[in-house]
């Protein structure tokens, strides 16, 4: 069924399958995804309260890790409600509009959290690198206009993918085999010519993810010469265990992410559901994680929210 021919052929909405080839465990496997969201959304829900109350944490580490809570917020509630009312519910059409709103939330966002990253390394350099001069170097000021920056570039860097999907013919078939829409998995359902939608997905990703890394990359090893080169064993540990907590959120998104990318264009060989699982799990893991990562290794945070246990408890 089409919409109509002034809308290109679009259709008036996808089949959205879950996760192909575990139909039989899906009510149970959805458990487990329900509880690493509700994880995410109250442990990000918590970090956002600390540091807004608490003014003492209004830094640039602390600013960044707020824009890092929003973006989880924002990257794991655009799927999650969706796969459980699918797993669930066998909810599984999805209305064509929401769909592309769908891509842009998953892809605007990924480049944000991306570009989070890349900023709170930078934070990291500057605070062990140029310790004396950080509050001068990363001001609010600094940190605001960079975070708008991450924040504008997600949002224009990947808007031309559902402006560029909506004006192409889709085929008959209707059916997208994972539990989110995603760009390559909706391009897939076109019937038209796609190489310039496949050749400016891969500039977004090396232009936003490549820099990002080579950014951070060089961040972490200047900072890997500043550490080793300070006179004492006690300052290199506490050097070491300052960057460890950002290193495990660093990793938790980019293996999967990439994992995820780079099976969508090259990995045919890869198991359908193994590369759907991973392609839930780089939109779900990272965001429970780095609450939970930021509220063990960080101080300020820990404190807070044993002060606010023991209160409820008195």
């Amino acid at each position: 069924m089409v919409a109509s021919r002034n809308n290109s052929s679009h259709p008036l909405f996808f089949t959205l399958l879950g996760i192909p080839g575990l139909e039989n465990y899906q009510l149970w496997i959805a458990f487990p995804f329900c509880v690493m969201y509700i994880v995410a959304v109250s442990g990000n829900v918590t970090i956002l309260h600390i540091i807004r109350v608490d003014h003492t944490l209004h830094e640039p580490m602390y600013l960044f890790l707020a824009l890092l809570a929003i973006t989880d917020l924002v990257l794991s509630s655009s799927t999650q409600p969706k796969m459980l009312a699918i797993l669930w519910f066998h909810d599984y059409k999805i209305e064509y509009h929401a769909c592309l709103i769908q891509v842009f939330f998953i892809h605007s966002f990924s480049s944000v959290e991306s570009g989070v990253l890349m900023a709170m390394a930078l934070d990291r350099y500057v605070a062990i690198c140029f310790p004396l001069r950080h509050s001068s170097i990363l001001t609010t000021s600094v940190v605001i206009k960079l975070g708008a920056a991450v924040m504008v570039r997600g949002l224009l860097w990947v808007s031309p993918f559902c402006f560029m999907i909506s004006r192409m013919p889709f085929c008959p078939n209707k059916i997208i085999p994972q539990s989110y829409c995603e760009h390559m998995a909706v391009l897939k359902l076109v019937c038209a010519d796609t190489r310039v939608n496949r050749g400016y997905g891969l500039f977004v990703a090396f232009s936003v993810v490549g820099f990002d890394i080579i950014v951070i990359s060089v961040s972490y090893v200047m900072i890997l010469r500043a550490v080793l080169s300070l006179p004492t064993g006690e300052a290199r540990l506490k050097a070491f265990g300052t960057c460890a907590s950002h290193v495990c959120v660093i990793l938790a998104f980019y293996i999967p992410a990439l994992f995820t990318f780079l099976t969508h264009r090259f990995g045919h060989h890869v198991p359908r559901v193994v590369h759907i699982i991973f392609a839930n799990f780089y939109l779900l893991v990272p965001p429970m994680l780095n609450p939970i990562i930021y509220g063990v290794r960080t101080k300020q945070i820990r404190d807070r929210v044993t002060r606010g246990v023991c209160r409820k408890h008195l």
